[in-house]
This record gives C-alpha cells, sequence and structure tokens, in this order.
C-alpha cells in the first residue's frame, strides 16, 4: 500500500509541475508550438545580425556595427525568456540547430558579401516579419487566455518594433 501512495503521489506531483498554468492540454500545445517557431526565429535573427554585424563595411561602420551589436542582444536576450515560458506552460521547446532549422521561418544569409544598405534593409524586413509572428502568437494567446505569455509578447513587439524602426529610418536615409 505504502509503494502504491509513493508511486501516486509522485504522479501528481509530476502532473502539477508540467501543468502549472492550469491550461488545458491542447492550449499548452499549441501555444508552445508557437513558442518554438518564435524560439527558432530569434536565433535565426539574432545569427543573421550578428552575422551582419561581424561582416559591416564602409562609410558608417561603427556606428552600423554598434547599432547591430546593440539588435543582437536584445534578440538573443528573448532566447531564454521564450523558451522557458513554453517549459512553464508544460510543453517542450527547441533542443538543437537542426530543430531550429526546422521551425525557422525568417530566411538565412549565407552570402559572402552584402553590401550594407542590403543588409540593413533584410534585417528590417526580418524584425518587421518577427512583429508580424509575435502578434499572431499574441492572438493564440488571448484566445487560451494565456494572459502572462500574452504579457511578455507585448514587450517582445515593443522591442522588435523599435530596432524595425531605426533600421527603416537608417535605410530610408540611405536613398
Amino acid at each position: 500500500m505504502a509503494t502504491a501512495e509513493k508511486v501516486e503521489s509522485k504522479s501528481d506531483k509530476a502532473s502539477s509541475i508540467k501543468n502549472v498554468g492550469q491550461l488545458d492540454h491542447a492550449a499548452v500545445e499549441e501555444i508552445s508550438g508557437e513558442l518554438r517557431a518564435l524560439l527558432a526565429d530569434c536565433f535565426a535573427l539574432y545569427l543573421k545580425t550578428k552575422n551582419f554585424h561581424w561582416h559591416m563595411t564602409g562609410k558608417n561602420f561603427r556606428d552600423y556595427h554598434l547599432l547591430l551589436d546593440e539588435h543582437g542582444d536584445q534578440i538573443f536576450a528573448m532566447t531564454d525568456p521564450v523558451a522557458e515560458r513554453a517549459r512553464k506552460l508544460g510543453g517542450i521547446t527547441i533542443h538543437s540547430i537542426g530543430e531550429i532549422a526546422t521551425y525557422q521561418r525568417l530566411k538565412d544569409n549565407n552570402e559572402q558579401h552584402v553590401a550594407p544598405k542590403a543588409m540593413l534593409s533584410e534585417l528590417f524586413a526580418d524584425n518587421r516579419k518577427l512583429t508580424a509572428s509575435l502578434r499572431s502568437t499574441h492572438e493564440v494567446c488571448d484566445r487560451h487566455n494565456d494572459v502572462a505569455t500574452a504579457s511578455l509578447i507585448e514587450v517582445w513587439i515593443d522591442e522588435t518594433e523599435r530596432r524595425a524602426w531605426f533600421l527603416g529610418e537608417i535605410v530610408d536615409s540611405l536613398d
């Protein structure tokens, strides 16, 4: 009898840990799936931003180099909270570089040389796409009444729109 109680209490603990947010299974699956794709996009955008940071050239090198370093830091800072939010909900998150490639929606840029304006234009477009994905994920969270995830996403939308704004202003001034 004592053994059965121990097994039962371990099972109860496991389910209570996995269901911290008290969302149903379907909600956890849908939201954590959205968060996996967001995480993959964050890693893809982070690496592209750092790639362009490392390979920046031209007369505004220092300004663009520093701006992209700042942007990279902001994007990377999103990764842990995105992943941990999925785990808090009881879902899973990305395990490897291969999974990032599977889930990412933003395209990589492996070109050997990219002009500064093209770099900034591409990052502008990617930040806008990330904003759209964040808004879409927010809608999923709203449907499931997941206010905590939605609240985090609102901050990330603001940060992403700010990056897009800065990049857009620079790109427009280069015409």
